[in-house]
Parts: structure tokens; C-alpha cells; sequence
């Protein structure tokens, strides 16, 4: 038995279950610290009342974490369902897909919660970078970076056309302009702000740095296109 084969997997075996654990105990942290304002919004939303639940961030933020084994089971039917096809990466892919949806549209859905007037207060635009920073306090900058950190994280794992730091910037920047389009056309009493994309935009990129060891390297694998018919014979 060669016993050398398997030494260099065992350092990086150690590293997955050391962020495993880490993961875990942040989650769970986050639990612990959230545990009273989650707990104020579940009896709202197990009575399916839409004031009090999907129209707060304690409730969106609930209803994220119940729905969380719906989403694992879902990227386990996907995975199986690709890997009954031959497919490559079918786990990973199809974890990414999950994740990106699952981890970014609740927070889509709070940035576009209205404000205390919407269409009566005027739209407000701020465009002047780094002014808004001082005003959103730490935990509005933490929100901000976590809005499209999902993505950055899950989107170069899926695609490799998008395999690039900068890239997942531009993504983040973009999407969170959009963001801010919808937010003043749809006149929510809430401020277009150049520092949310900016934020936005960091909080992808970073996210994007996280999960750089599991980018896709080729640009297109046995998962993304048809396998090739063998040759004829003779």
C-alpha cells in the first residue's frame, strides 16, 4: 500500500474541516446574537401575516434560515440530476447556483424595502463618493458588503468566464447600479447612493478572493458541453 500518496491530501482535508468548523461556529454565533428579533418576527410569519414578517429584516432574515434545508435539498436534486447525466462538478455547480440565489435575494428583497414616505417623500441621490460612508455606521457598511457577497463568492465557481477578481467587481458594480436605479424609479424613500455600489461592489470582490481556490480553471468541461461521439471504426 502506498501510504505517500495520500500525505498531501491530509493538510488540505484539515484546512476544509477547520473552515468547516469555523463556518459552523459563526453561524452559529450569528444565531445566538439575532436570537431575540428572530424570535419577535416567527410568530408573525408562521401565522403567514405579510406586515410584520416579509415587510421587516428580522422577518426576511427568519424565513432565509428556515428556508436554507429547502435550498440544500434542492442543489442535492440538481447534483444528482446532472450527475445522473455524466456530468463534472455536479455538486459544485450546482452548490453554486443555490448559493447565489439563496444568498442574494433576500437581501435584494431588503434593499428594496420602501421608506417611511414612498412616493411622497422627494427621491434623494447621493453621487459625491465616500459621503454616505460615515452616515451608514458599521452595521449599514456590513450590510452593504454582504448584499452581493453570495454571488461574488458562487459565481466564479460556476462560471469561468468570470474566473477573475476584477471581473466579479464589475458584476457587483453593476448589479448593485441596477439596484439603485430600481430603488429611485420605483420612488421607495430611499437614497441612491454611489457608495452602495461601491460597497456592494467590495463586498462581491472579497467574497470572490474567499472562494478563489475553488474556481473553475477550464473554460468549458465535460459538465458544460456534450460528450464527443466516438470515432467511427477503421
Amino acid at each position: 500500500m502506498n501510504t505517500e500518496a495520500s500525505l498531501p491530501a491530509e493538510p488540505g482535508r484539515t484546512l476544509r474541516i477547520v473552515l468547516l468548523g469555523l463556518a459552523v461556529l459563526t453561524l452559529a454565533s450569528a444565531l445566538f446574537a439575532l436570537r431575540r428579533p428572530l424570535m419577535m418576527s416567527a410568530p408573525v410569519c408562521a401565522a403567514g401575516r405579510w406586515h410584520g414578517c416579509f415587510d421587516t429584516f428580522n422577518g426576511v432574515v427568519l424565513m432565509t434560515l428556515v428556508a436554507l434545508p429547502l435550498a440544500v435539498l434542492v442543489a442535492w436534486g440538481l447534483a444528482l440530476r446532472r450527475r445522473a447525466a455524466g456530468a463534472e462538478r455536479a455538486w459544485r455547480m450546482s452548490l453554486a447556483e443555490v448559493g447565489m440565489v439563496h444568498g442574494t435575494v433576500p437581501f435584494l428583497w431588503m434593499t428594496m424595502m420602501p421608506g417611511a414616505a414612498p412616493g411622497v417623500a422627494p427621491r434623494r441621490v447621493s453621487l459625491v463618493p465616500l459621503g454616505d460612508l460615515v452616515t451608514m455606521g458599521a452595521g449599514g457598511i456590513v450590510g452593504n458588503l454582504l448584499v452581493f457577497a453570495s454571488l461574488g463568492f458562487f459565481a466564479p465557481v460556476r462560471w469561468a468566464a468570470l474566473s477573475s477578481v476584477p471581473r466579479v467587481l464589475a458584476l457587483g458594480a453593476a448589479c448593485s447600479v441596477l439596484v439603485e436605479i430600481a430603488q429611485y424609479a420605483l420612488w421607495l424613500d430611499r437614497v441612491s447612493s454611489v457608495d452602495d455600489v461601491l460597497v456592494n461592489a467590495t463586498g462581491a470582490a472579497l467574497a470572490a478572493l474567499a472562494s478563489r481556490r475553488w474556481w473553475r480553471t477550464t473554460a468549458r468541461t465535460g459538465s458544460d458541453r456534450p460528450r464527443p461521439a466516438p470515432a467511427p471504426a477503421g
